[in-house]
């Protein structure tokens, strides 16, 4: 029996096997062949999404396509969590995202980051020694600072204050304002007489591998980065919700076809009287 909900979710979960080949592809890829830090802190997780997109999208076309009931349930029990988790996250995307900003300084084109201005979860992640070492070194292997150095490196003081930086940028590779350093250039500062209480300041080097990557404005600035990649993330993932939403109701009238074809071909005679009844109530309505 022709069933368009059966088909419908056949073609998406076609689809869906086709995107977690490349998917596993790459974390395979990662595991591999990353030489990075950063890199291999991936593999795992693009690998884990691979396989698990294969194995409920396997799941959901066998299930309608050969009508198991089953499979079918599975898939939907999947999606449902998949729905949940989905919500909570973006949830909470919102929430923890609601607190923070940069300072604006006056004569400056860059705003400085403090770090007690996010929301605790967020400090609590950033201040693990263990997480913070794991992404200073992504900090370092992308070059952010290389690269911020090469871009305003025949600067005059006057027009490194005027520039537009990104709040990493601000954060991890220049010292604070409140260290009244001398600039010498991007990276390149020495101490002036300015004595300042905060912290950052002693932990600055003109050191390649040092600069601010210790400093609790490093730390402000990539929490500030997050909170702007984390909203627009929570965005996409509202619209990705509803399309799951509309899968997974596409789904259940997949289940419920499934059902009544299997019970139909068990007890035909039981389905047809079930049917005439159900026929039979609707005109006496009408």
């Amino acid at each position: 029996m022709f069933r368009l909900s059966n088909n419908l979710i056949g073609i998406l979960n076609i689809l869906t096997f086709l995107l977690s080949i490349p998917i596993l592809w790459a974390g395979i890829w990662l595991s591999n062949k990353g030489v990075t830090e950063c890199e291999k802190f991936l593999d795992k997780p693009v690998i884990i999404l691979g396989v698990f997109l294969m194995i409920v999208s396997l799941a959901g076309l066998i299930g309608a396509c050969c009508r198991i009931s089953w499979l079918l349930w599975v898939y939907l029990v999947v999606m449902f969590l998949l729905i949940v988790l989905l919500f909570c996250f973006t949830i909470m995307a919102f929430v923890v995202t609601n607190k923070g900003a940069g300072e604006v300084l006056s004569g400056r084109g860059y705003k400085e980051y403090r770090l007690g201005d996010y929301s605790d979860w967020l400090q609590k992640r950033v201040n693990n020694t263990k997480n913070w070492n794991k992404i200073k070194s992504c900090l370092i292997d992308s070059k952010v600072c290389s690269s911020f150095h090469d871009k305003y490196l025949n600067d005059t003081v006057e027009q490194f204050y005027s520039e537009h930086l990104s709040s990493v940028q601000s954060g991890c590779c220049k010292p604070s304002n409140d260290c009244g350093f001398n600039y010498a250039g991007p990276t390149q500062w020495t101490k002036g007489n300015t004595s300042s209480t905060n912290p950052d300041c002693g932990a600055w080097g003109n050191d390649a591998s040092t600069l601010c990557y210790n400093c609790q404005s490093c730390k402000a600035g990539l929490l500030d980065q997050l909170k702007s990649d984390w909203k627009k993330v929570a965005i996409v993932n509202i619209v990705f919700l509803i399309v799951l939403i509309i899968v997974y109701s596409i789904g259940c009238c997949a289940f419920r076809n499934s059902r009544r074809d299997n019970d139909y071909g068990k007890y035909p005679l039981a389905a047809a009287d079930k049917f005439s009844r159900e026929r039979l109530s609707s005109v006496e309505v009408q």
